[in-house]
């Protein structure tokens, strides 16, 4: 299962075109961190800022998207997205794997460890910093892509990320610059424990 994996889009109707035309061709399905709509009060505009728009493109979208509630969301934006916005998480399986897609850890990195330990994810997706984050917890890679409209990765990349979870359970995670396709960083796991038996 090919993955596009994004978060922190703020209302821009931009980076999600983008994202689509470019990143996220002939994925399987695209999986949202959260805070899709609204800029939040601390945060400028970002380039293409229509958040009606963004909610009939996300709407119409021909790929099945799901999206995890981010702290910018509200009971508004599930009036205009005709997808669920999940909360306090989502998740979804892939044979015996599962990925939880989580904007932010209200508790901290101790939530985190809760969830990694009760649901034991091969993979596990946060939004919230507007930075890119590729490591591995035990047997659970963790994924932050960035934003691709308010960046807050020093070098400025407005950045999504792919995901690759093959039936064996291996799985290959890459950072992408929005803007060139250029793959910033990569991180697999090998087959999973648990597939080998």
């Amino acid at each position: 299962m090919r993955c596009g994996v994004i978060s922190d889009t703020h209302g821009s109707v931009a980076a999600w075109r983008n994202a689509c035309a470019e990143v996220f061709q002939g994925v399987d399905v695209i999986l949202h961190a959260g805070d899709v709509f609204y800029h939040g009060t601390r945060n400028p505009f970002p380039n293409g800022y229509d958040t009606l728009e963004l909610a009939a493109e996300i709407n119409a979208c021909p790929i099945p998207v799901i999206i995890a509630r981010g702290n910018c969301d509200s009971e508004v934006d599930q009036m205009v997205c005709n997808i669920p916005i999940q909360d306090p998480f989502a998740k979804l399986q892939f044979g015996e794997h599962a990925i939880i897609v989580q904007h932010w850890q209200r508790g901290g990195p101790s939530e985190l460890d809760d969830l990694i330990d009760r649901f034991r994810p091969r993979v596990f997706i946060t939004g919230h910093t507007h930075s890119t984050v590729l490591s591995v917890q035990g047997e659970t890679l963790i994924v932050n892509p960035g934003s691709p409209s308010l960046t807050k990765r020093s070098d400025g990349k407005k950045t999504v990320a792919t995901l690759e979870l093959d039936y064996d359970g291996s799985v290959t995670a890459r950072l992408i610059d929005l803007e060139t396709g250029d793959v910033l960083e990569e991180l697999g796991l090998p087959p999973s424990k648990e597939s080998a038996r």
